[in-house]
């Protein structure tokens, strides 16, 4: 009678233990970087954006070759730096994204939370947008990145409004990107200059995204008031204030 086939050990059934092991090294490594990177944000804080891996050892309490275990270079390092703050600031906004309230009311609290970002870690940011620590060509460019992931948060909120108010929403895409580009350039200029305060910037750059979306929404015969309350309503669409007329229209 022939030998009946046995099924194939996987290698971590052949040997688990050392897959357990394995495991527990790769947690202990991400535990490190994450360790190195907080050490990384706490020197830029302390010596600028011109921080050197001698400056950021120092801070993590270890010698630059042990920083050199944990990312392949200095660039690897900026590229980390970066997803931080990026996270960072995304931790910030979501929740702003989700409230409710009127448009004025939430153009400026995204507005603000964005430079209030940055002014609280000015040379974070520097360090980020002029990319001088990276020393070679990046695998990711976490200012993209960032830029990317605001926009598109952005965009599908501006496009659940304009396909509720029946409007062509083909163009949510280029406008966010652009409304992101345009704040973030104010916020480079803004950091640099501080020729005004906080409080007035975000109120002027509230003031022109409002009026670039009341421009769409007039050649459509549609008037909102910026100051009254706009939200999604999950039974019958979107609600929207009176207009000077004192007609309510509604989403379907």
């Amino acid at each position: 009678m022939s030998d009946i086939s046995r099924p194939v050990k996987t290698a971590a059934q052949q040997n688990p233990r050392g897959d357990a092991r394995r495991e527990r090294w790769r947690e202990h490594r991400r535990a490190r970087r994450a360790e190195f990177v907080d050490a990384a944000v706490r020197a830029i804080g302390k010596h600028g954006a011109e921080v050197g891996m001698d400056d950021i050892a120092a801070e993590a309490g270890v010698s630059k070759p042990v920083l050199y275990r944990h990312f392949s270079d200095k660039s690897d390092l900026y590229v980390a730096v970066g997803e931080w703050g990026t996270e960072l600031l995304m931790e910030r906004l979501r929740p702003l994204l989700a409230e409710s309230g009127s448009p004025n009311q939430r153009i400026h609290r995204l507005i603000d939370a964005y430079l209030g970002t940055i002014e609280q870690y000015p040379d974070l940011y520097r360090f980020v947008v002029q990319r001088t620590f990276a020393d070679k060509p990046v695998r990711a460019d976490p200012v993209s990145a960032e830029k990317t992931v605001i926009a598109n948060s952005l965009s599908r909120i501006l496009g659940e409004y304009m396909r509720m108010l029946g409007l062509d929403s083909g163009g949510v895409e280029a406008w966010s990107h652009g409304l992101v580009g345009m704040v973030q350039a104010s916020g480079d200029w803004w950091l640099e200059r501080q020729s005004m305060s906080r409080g007035d910037l975000t109120a002027y750059l509230a003031q022109i995204i409002w009026y670039a979306i009341d421009g769409v929404l007039r050649a459509a015969d549609i008037v909102i008031d910026p100051d009254e309350p706009l939200e999604l309503d999950g039974d019958s669409g979107l609600r929207l204030v009176a207009d000077d007329t004192g007609t309510e229209a509604t989403g379907n």
